[in-house]
């Protein structure tokens, strides 16, 4: 049995050159409802919380949507990702805007989501929200979630197709008792050292709806040019993330600024860090900021990096490999290793009066939890290593083959949780 999970674990992670070429584009959520944006709230769309949608953006382009807030104490969330076509040209400050309004047209918010400097096409996400609590846009009722399109169309060096999106409202409910109302003191923001030890292959899904989970560890991808793939860390309260990217060498010379793009999205799709790295064909890292602990009071931090780390659930990794990179350094594809380090002592969150909508956002699945089992940096006894090979298996959807190992996959994780009780007795 340990031999053929050891064998599952190490074999068919990592795509050919071949496979990797022909790698999709952005994979939208299974059952994504679509729907076509309006001119006017009068005659918009209406979106339900817990439910994906797909739509599209138009050149120069405008769309109003509406979603009804049944609870005036409730936060509501509602991402929007906008995904270009793979060859449309951008400009580094093209993008959207998603703002949300209330029936009088009081903005309550606006958030903005831009290529970069990689002047790549890719897969860029603006959280729109109404928080609970402030000054504005307060009460149950109809909001309008307004998309517009930044672009530089109108000078000619834009593009003129259609962006499609993808939009996933999310509603978070009050809390069942007073809570904390000012952000945490200060924590350890010291850069830890790398994570050492041999990569393992595993191939991240191609949007937030596919994105394969990981825990702690070194992981090795490959990529080709105008490529993004999806990652997910589970976190619970009080728990954070590192994140490191590294970008192999190639042959060639020249330079590509923003070459390789890490970003860090919240459970509700909210940016909390991205980081790119300009590239001269020598193997070099981007790293994102360091975080602090997820925790509920973080959403009354100024920085931004602070502020997403609002709640617990699933936090995803993005990379992005700039399409600019093959005209100086060719289509590769490229080796990219990502060293991710989770710690921190996990403890019970907050009570919500509610439940949030879609249930179990805010809660981080068992399946994906067993991904983040700590490994000791430079590797883990035989049994964390298993347990973490076995959910990579599990992410690649090897069906009768999983089957086989089901057992020895739950006796592993079950053993890996246990040690990690015992040596954290209050997480």
């Amino acid at each position: 049995m340990t031999a053929a999970i050891l064998a599952l674990g190490l074999c068919g992670t990592g795509p050919s050159p071949a496979a990797a070429a022909d790698a999709p584009g952005y994979a939208f959520s299974p059952g994504a409802r679509m729907v076509e944006g309006a001119a006017g709230a009068a005659d918009a769309p209406r979106l339900d919380p817990g439910r994906v949608y797909r739509s599209s953006l138009p050149e120069h382009g405008s769309l109003t949507y509406r979603v009804h807030l049944a609870d005036a104490d409730a936060t509501a969330y509602v991402p929007v990702t906008a995904v270009p076509p793979a060859k449309a040209t951008v400009t580094a400050t093209d993008g959207i805007r998603v703002s949300l309004r209330d029936a009088h047209g009081t903005a309550c918010s606006y958030a903005t989501a831009r290529f970069g400097a990689g002047l790549s096409p890719r897969p860029v996400t603006a959280l729109g929200r109404r928080e609970a609590g402030k000054a504005l846009c307060q009460g149950a009722g109809t909001y309008s979630v307004l998309v517009e399109r930044l672009d530089t169309g109108s000078a000619g060096t834009g593009s003129a197709e259609r962006w499609d999106l993808e939009i996933a409202p999310v509603v978070e409910p009050r809390l069942s008792a007073p809570g904390p109302s000012e952000a945490p003191g200060a924590w350890d923001s010291a850069t830890p050292e790398p994570l050492a030890g041999a990569p393992r292959a595993l191939t991240g899904g191609a949007g937030f709806g596919s994105a394969r989970p990981l825990g702690q560890g070194v992981w090795r991808t490959t990529l080709v040019p105008g490529r993004t793939q999806f990652y997910k860390v589970p976190l619970d309260w009080g728990r954070r993330v590192r994140a490191t990217a590294e970008l192999g060498g190639a042959q060639g010379h020249g330079y590509v600024g923003g070459a390789l793009d890490l970003s860090l999205y919240n459970p509700v799709r909210g940016l909390a860090d991205d980081a790119s790295l300009g590239y001269t064909g020598v193997r070099r890292p981007v790293s994102l900021a360091p975080f602090p602990p997820v925790e509920y009071a973080n959403r009354y931090a100024a920085p931004a990096a602070v502020t997403a780390l609002r709640f617990a659930g699933d936090y995803y990794l993005v990379l992005h490999l700039s399409d600019r990179l093959g005209g100086t350094f060719g289509r590769g594809p490229y080796d990219v290793t990502l060293r991710v380090r989770v710690d921190g002592r996990a403890h019970a969150g907050p009570g919500y009066a509610g439940r949030p909508v879609p249930d179990g956002v805010f809660t981080p699945t068992a399946q994906d939890t067993t991904a983040a089992v700590p490994v000791p940096v430079g590797g883990g006894s035989r049994g964390d290593g298993a347990a973490l090979k076995l959910v990579a298996v599990g992410g690649f959807g090897l069906g009768t083959a999983s089957l086989l190992v089901l057992g020895g996959w739950t006796v592993a994780a079950r053993r890996a949780q246990s040690r990690f009780r015992a040596q954290n007795p209050t997480a």
